[in-house]
């Protein structure tokens, strides 16, 4: 009778052990699903790197956010908070910062402001690098994209009007470095 009850003790252990395993799972899944729609639905964080938004964003060039390296924690740039409600609700404006999937490279993330919306006409003034002055006019569905630092950003002067479908969030709030913290602007800066 010892061994069985025994035994029948070690299956009552083995399935409270595998209760408190499928909860720990269930508890997981449900906060992890949380996290990702919030991310996703309402706020994101992101580092934007490069020239392309100088002096808006990144104006002390890709240095790394910590004075020292750690092997999961090497992110160069400026970070910063991003809402998606706008891009949701279609309420971006001309003069916001936004990121969008790349053009070129869809596995890569770009900042810039826009410059013109669906109806817009855009004058693109002569470059070496874009060649002759144009004027474009922004379709339906699309966006233009342009960086601060017109005279080092690929950009909608380049690859044409953005499908809006590609913006996934609009920056507000610069965190990082902690001396440049504050407010991202919907100023469009003279030069462009």
């Amino acid at each position: 009778m010892g061994s069985q009850a025994a035994a029948h003790f070690a299956h009552l252990r083995r399935l409270a052990f595998t209760r408190e395993v499928q909860q720990m799972a269930f508890t997981f899944v449900k906060y992890g699903s949380a996290v990702y729609c919030f991310r996703t639905y309402v706020m994101g964080l992101t580092a934007c790197t490069g020239p392309s938004m100088f002096p808006t964003l990144n104006s002390r060039g890709d240095t790394p956010l910590l004075p020292f390296s750690l092997p999961f924690f090497n992110i160069k740039g400026d970070l910063i908070l991003l809402e998606h409600f706008s891009v949701f609700a279609k309420i971006i404006k001309v003069g916001d910062v936004v990121t969008a999937y790349s053009v070129q490279n869809p596995r890569h993330i770009v900042c810039k402001r826009v410059l013109g919306l669906e109806g817009d006409t855009i004058k693109v003034p002569w470059s070496s690098t874009n060649g002759p002055a144009r004027t474009v006019k922004v379709p339906a569905g699309h966006v233009w994209l342009q960086g601060d630092n017109t005279l080092n950003s690929t950009d909608s002067r380049h690859y044409g009007p953005v499908p809006y479908a590609l913006v996934n969030g609009k920056a507000f709030l610069k965190i990082w470095p902690l001396k440049e913290a504050g407010w991202v602007s919907s100023h469009v800066p003279a030069l462009l």
